[in-house]
């Protein structure tokens, strides 16, 4: 065989799609430079990972995608021995074209606000495994990809000497993580949608007390699927888009997914170390598709996963389409756990991708389909679920509350109820693996539902009670694509 193809051979058992691997002249993998990024609707050329991150929605619709997803079967053994940071350098590296020492110097930033040394520490409560996913500067799981991206955007703009106006569409976390990601950039504007009215009241200090000249925080009359309906019609208009130099930070940027495969990795492989278990399985609180898809391509990736439990509040779009194969859009209900109140999930797109077996034409059909109809069904197959690796139920406020209560009382540890819709519904689910429960915001954000829960304020964090008699600001708009361009257009340079 010799060397050369002896290399090769060995590179083909590790990387599913090699070519998206180049080899030098040894036949050895090189930094993985020419890693490129497609639109689910395929009628974009391949783009680089910096020019992925700047687009954050594809310039046809559609969203951002690897060419090729590697294995990294091999490699796990070596990575459970890792840092977080470490790690996410390892996951990270495969997919962007930074050079490495640059790469890692914006990971060991963007984490070194994180107030736990783990930063997503794993604690085994009452047989689960929750991974606590908020010690982050606005103690929700989005500063793990916000930060990264915050400081992502940074480094590209000082490189290429440009600005950027971001727009982001929030249904409670998203918008304090991103403006806390960003605050004070001078290349950067930021203006945050929220739904006026349908976030926590904490949420909404979060992001309102911040005053800093490059924030804009926008109450929209309307819900979160208005929100992003507006930004979605935003980068659908190239021209505004161009002009304004708009990015994303919402999850429609494949920045934000990469950032949450590391923790999959990171929990995933410290569980089945300590359990001595070959799988795990992970219980999702589900609202936007984003955080679980993550999962979803750790699982490509190599990473021994025997379910992903798909957990939803009453606004179950998600578990309805993964129990029947019917993907339609019905009211928004208000609920205890508010930011999972969404009915159209933009990273579905992605997943239906894959599921399609990556035919873009197939799911313009569909995508196209949905826009009118707001409902589109696919065949399950013969099988009683869409896809055998994910799970999926729902918790309605009785079920959360009571999981709340009994997770305080049996073990006097506390949930947020977004954690705790994820932890009853992963609870259901029979397997013997071990099972790990995301937990995505402190408790401290919604007092309201741990008082109702317990009959008493056990909710703190002084993080959060040091916002209360700082000054806020934010403007309320119209449920209108006009008045939120007009406004942006009147602030941008």
């Amino acid at each position: 065989m010799g060397l050369v193809g002896f290399h090769r051979a060995f590179l083909r058992s590790i990387f599913k799609r090699v070519h998206a691997f180049p080899l030098d002249h040894h036949g050895i993998v090189s930094k993985v430079l020419f890693m490129k990024y497609i639109s689910t609707r395929g009628d974009i050329d391949p783009v680089g990972f910096k020019q992925a991150v700047m687009m954050g929605l594809a310039r046809d619709g559609g969203l951002l995608l690897p060419e090729a997803i590697p294995d990294v079967t091999e490699r796990l053994q070596e990575w459970a021995s890792l840092s977080y940071t470490e790690l996410a350098f390892e996951v990270m590296n495969l997919f962007t074209d930074l050079p490495e020492n640059d790469l890692k110097a914006v990971i060991e930033k963007s984490y070194s606000t994180f107030r736990d040394d783990e930063i997503t520490p794993l604690v085994e409560v009452g047989g689960v495994h929750i991974l606590e996913l908020f010690h982050g500067p606005t103690l929700a799981f989005k500063d793990l990809a916000l930060q990264f991206l915050g400081n992502l955007f940074e480094y590209i703009l000082e490189e290429e000497d440009q600005y950027m106006n971001i727009i982001g569409a929030t249904s409670g976390d998203t918008g304090s993580a991103a403006i806390y990601g960003v605050r004070g950039m001078e290349r950067i504007k930021i203006f945050v949608m929220h739904p006026d009215g349908l976030v926590s009241p904490v949420q909404k200090a979060q992001m309102t007390s911040v005053l800093d000249d490059n924030v804009f925080n926008l109450a929209v009359d309307g819900t979160f699927d208005d929100c992003q309906a507006i930004l979605k019609e935003l980068f659908n208009d190239l021209e505004f888009k161009d002009k304004h130099s708009l990015g994303s930070i919402n999850s429609i940027n494949w920045a934000r997914i990469l950032a949450q495969i590391v923790y999959y990795f990171y929990a995933g492989l410290q569980a089945m170390k300590k359990s001595g278990s070959e799988t795990v399985r992970f219980s999702v609180p589900t609202g936007n598709f984003g955080d679980i898809f993550a999962g979803y391509i750790a699982s490509r990736m190599g990473l021994p996963v025997s379910k992903l439990i798909l957990a939803t509040n009453e606004n179950d779009i998600l578990a309805r389409f993964f129990n029947s194969g019917r993907y339609y859009m019905d009211s928004v209900n208000a609920t205890i756990s508010p930011s999972m109140d969404i009915q159209i999930a933009s990273n579905f797109e992605r997943y239906l991708y894959y599921w399609l077996g990556e035919d873009s034409a197939k799911l313009k059909v569909l995508m196209e389909k949905f826009a009118e109809t707001g409902d589109i069904a696919v065949e399950l197959g013969g099988k009683d679920s869409v896809d055998s690796l994910f799970t999926a139920g729902s918790g309605d406020a009785q079920a959360t509350l009571a999981t709340i209560k009994q997770f305080y009382t049996d073990y006097s540890y506390l949930l947020d109820p977004h954690t705790a819709v994820g932890v009853y519904v992963g609870l259901q689910d029979k397997g013997d693996d071990p099972l790990i429960c995301l937990s995505t915001a402190h408790p401290a954000k919604f007092g309201g539902a741990i008082k109702d829960a317990l009959g008493q304020d056990k909710a703190y964090h002084p993080v959060l009670a040091a916002l209360s008699g700082l000054p806020m600001h934010c403007e309320s708009l119209p449920n209108s694509v006009s008045a939120v361009r007009e406004y942006v257009e009147q602030r941008v340079d």
